[in-house]
């Protein structure tokens, strides 16, 4: 009889949290069911006896700079680098500082002149990143993202890593499921929507510039994408290399609006 009220005691003891065995311990024996999903939330508080820890994967926001004030295609926000971040290595998702080294409308319309500008200083030994940005007739955003600065190589020779990535930004309605709105309406918000294309390792044709033309993905004869030297028209085309769609929203050939090349970092 003793022996059964003391196997009961130590039932209750357990559940009742007074063993002190483990005093880093928490239970759910006591808690609300939110506090209970709460314990399984990955960015709560955790109190223990020793120390409080706080996991927070928020990213800080983006700062752009170099843009002039007469600028009239500013073709990013900080909302949408979050977007093109998110594939990044996460050793360049951390910097918040994208530098803009050169854009069409404030540096002329030249590949040549893209290099010239891009061109990395041989004192910086930082690992950093680079984004290309362009712009269509249809207001298409689309571009790439490149571990090493563009440069001409003339010698058929590809370089680049599994680093980099195609991505397109298409605006879409904002529809918020629990509200009820009339599917007519037309002054409904826009939200960007993200398509990234990363590196698929089928071959090694990340990146592969001349004095020609700059482009990014190849296979069976199509490149992923592709400016011609006067950064007047482009070529896109699903390719090995990415495993991507059509980039532009006016198909597989467009034309240039706006171009601009980012350092991050």
């Amino acid at each position: 009889m003793f022996g059964v009220k003391d196997a009961i005691f130590k039932i209750k003891r357990s559940f009742g949290g007074t063993d002190s065995s483990d005093s880093t311990a928490y239970t759910t024996a006591n808690q609300s069911p939110s506090q209970m999903k709460d314990n399984h939330n990955p960015f709560r508080k955790k109190t223990t006896s020793n120390r409080t820890m706080v996991e927070d994967c928020t990213l800080p926001s983006v700062t752009l700079n170099g843009y002039f004030p007469s600028t009239k295609n500013k073709l990013l926000t900080p909302e949408m680098c979050d977007e093109i971040r998110s594939l990044m290595p996460t050793r360049i998702q951390l910097y918040t500082e994208w530098n803009l080294l050169y854009s069409l409308e404030q540096h002329g319309s030249s590949l040549h002149s893209l290099y010239s500008n891009v061109a990395p200083d041989s004192r910086e030994f930082r690992r950093v990143g680079y984004v290309l940005v362009i712009k269509d007739r249809k207001n298409g955003i689309f571009g790439a993202y490149s571990n090493e600065a563009f440069h001409p190589n003339e010698h058929r020779q590809y370089t680049g890593n599994g680093e980099c990535f195609l991505w397109k930004l298409d605006k879409v309605p904002d529809v918020n499921i629990s509200e009820k709105e009339d599917p007519k309406k037309e002054d409904r918000e826009e939200r960007w929507r993200f398509s990234g294309y990363p590196f698929t390792g089928v071959n090694e044709f990340a990146i592969y510039c001349t004095s020609k033309f700059l482009s990014m993905g190849a296979g069976d004869g199509h490149y992923g994408l592709l400016c011609d030297d006067g950064l007047l028209h482009g070529v896109s085309n699903p390719c090995l290399t990415y495993g991507n769609d059509v980039l532009s929203a006016e198909g597989n050939k467009f034309s240039i609006v706006a171009l601009e090349v980012w350092r991050v970092g």
